[in-house]
């Protein structure tokens, strides 16, 4: 996102999340079909893990990649699935907090979210 303070690099394209999940579904879906539902999520506990490690002693740019991976692979999982991620977002948070229903949420601090 462009904001006044934070300037995209030049050419770096903003990509919407149901961009790239079709993104990832063009570069990955015959292999993602073949290694399953299971095996995908093997990876992608693996990338978690990974960025577990980046978050506690990683670079930015390690961070970066690792956010990506994670985002990647949740992204797969989900189209192994037939799952429209827009669709699961907007569903879930697009009316606010589902929760207390709110855009600020307003759940006490022992309550999930």
């Amino acid at each position: 996102m462009n904001t006044p303070d934070k300037k995209e690099p030049a050419g770096a394209p903003n990509v919407s999340l149901a961009e790239f999940q079709e993104l990832i579904r063009e570069m990955y879906l015959e292999k993602d079909l073949a290694r399953g539902v299971e095996g995908t999520f093997i990876w992608l506990i693996e990338e978690v893990g990974e960025l577990a490690t980046a978050l506690r002693n990683g670079t930015h740019e390690e961070r970066l990649g690792e956010f990506a991976d994670v985002l990647a692979w949740l992204t797969t999982i989900a189209n192994v699935s037939g799952v429209d991620l827009s669709e699961a977002v907007t569903r879930k948070y697009g009316s606010g907090c589902p929760g207390c229903k709110k855009f600020v949420c307003t759940c006490p601090d022992s309550q999930k979210p």
